[in-house]
């Protein structure tokens, strides 16, 4: 079972058993019987209580990161939060990574995988709240007792419709949503679009993945289809996983800002459609993208592009795959950058620009595809093989293109 199944599919039931609690959660505070403590309190007890019920006892794992940050956001000054937090919350996901990855798990057991899922979610929300304070966007009230100003810090890194999934939603907006004496929204028939669009999604998965287990044995280019089927099982999976996230928040009343979150039908449209990597690779997992963007993209001197992808592959983990997943998704991402204009420049007439379009598209599927089953390739000798395949001749010939190009002036990245 690979990390995409262990992380999305046993994690379901959970995300689907906290909508009756933000469902009552967004109906008391509409009808004005929780007050503002006892709202964070709410949440706050609700992600407590869905991370032990989804981790067990690996929750304390949670538990010690997001007490930490919060210690440390309360004592250091705002000059030094976003450093110390960031030291802190990546230290500990990286031990939890290398030391939940050397243990003997059983396969079945989907709790090391939400667990890690969570201390990565956690991360970012940590990590973005560091960096307000640090630019002066976030300011705690330093009147209050210890006790106070905790609270909201506590219950924005552990409130349950985030706690399992994103997209992340930043604590200004969080602490105006739950301090506002209106109603939250709470649009209804958004969340049941965005059910129906989980289901839907769920239904189209399980018939590619029967008509993969029904397929035999591939071989030389036979397996680029094959290849491309697998990696866009595991782009389903990630979208349901995304629908059902933001569906979760919307119930409770902290619906993502237009355009916030992580997938919508323009999202799913411009995924599936686009052939340029680049583009693919700022819609993907857009709230991640824009935090990935904030925490290394702008704030790196020297090779940007390279800085932010490596530090993804430590976010994720460092798995072998991993590594050379992200890394190569770097290198595509420059090709992309340098090809598309040297070809769109040469594409003059109708019937050519169908040609560059089609092609560039055929392409990026493939490379795409590439990409995420090399992250999600768990062990070396796999990933070797997949380095050895036919399935290389793609990434190869973009690679190779790259250093014909480095003489070109390398265009403006957005």
């Amino acid at each position: 079972m690979g990390w995409a199944d262990l992380l999305l599919l046993p994690a379901a039931p959970y995300r689907l058993a906290a909508f009756p609690f933000a469902a009552l959660f967004h109906h008391l505070c509409a009808s004005g019987h929780l007050s503002v403590t006892a709202r964070y309190i709410f949440l706050l007890a609700g992600g407590c209580l869905l991370a032990g019920t989804a981790m067990g006892s690996y929750t304390v794992l949670l538990l010690i990161p997001a007490a930490g940050s919060v210690l440390v956001l309360l004592s250091v000054s705002p000059a030094r939060a976003h450093t110390w937090v960031f030291a802190l919350q990546m230290s500990w996901q990286t031990l939890c990574h290398l030391g939940l990855s050397r243990q003997e798990l059983d396969p079945q057991d989907a709790r090391p995988a939400i667990t890690l899922s969570t201390i990565m979610l956690l991360t970012q929300k940590a990590t973005s709240l560091g960096l307000d304070i640090h630019e002066g966007v976030v300011q705690l009230q330093l009147g209050q007792g210890l006790l106070e100003r905790a609270l909201p810090l506590c219950s924005y890194l552990l409130f349950f419709p985030a706690l399992l999934g994103g997209p992340l939603c930043s604590f200004s907006r969080f602490r105006a949503q739950v301090e506002s004496s209106e109603a939250l929204p709470c649009r209804l028939r958004a969340v049941g679009q965005r059910c129906l669009c989980a289901l839907a999604l769920q239904g189209l998965r399980a018939g590619l993945a029967a008509g993969l287990a029904s397929r035999q044995g591939c071989s030389g280019l036979g397996c680029l289809p094959c290849l491309w089927a697998q990696a866009l099982l595991l782009r389903l999976a990630y979208y349901m996983h995304w629908v059902l996230d933001e569906a979760l928040l919307e119930a409770a009343g902290f619906g993502p800002e237009a355009g916030q979150g992580d997938l919508s039908l323009h999202d799913l449209w411009m995924l599936e459609t686009t052939h340029r990597l680049a583009v693919f690779t700022r819609t993907w997992n857009k709230s991640t993208s824009r935090w990935l963007r904030r925490l290394v993209f702008q704030r790196c001197p020297a090779q940007p592009l390279l800085a932010t992808f490596a530090f993804s592959a430590w976010w994720h983990g460092l798995r072998p795959g991993q590594v050379f997943g992200f890394l190569c998704w770097a290198v595509m991402v420059e090709a992309d950058y340098r090809i598309h204009p040297f070809l769109s420049a040469r594409a003059t007439s109708q019937s050519v620009k169908l040609l560059y379009r089609g092609t560039t598209w055929v392409f990026t599927q493939l490379i795409v595809a590439y990409i995420l089953v090399a992250v999600e390739t768990e062990s070396f000798s796999m990933l070797c093989l997949l380095w050895t395949s036919c399935n290389s001749i793609l990434p190869l010939s973009y690679g190779l293109t790259l250093l014909l190009l480095l003489l070109v002036k390398k265009p403006k990245q957005n």
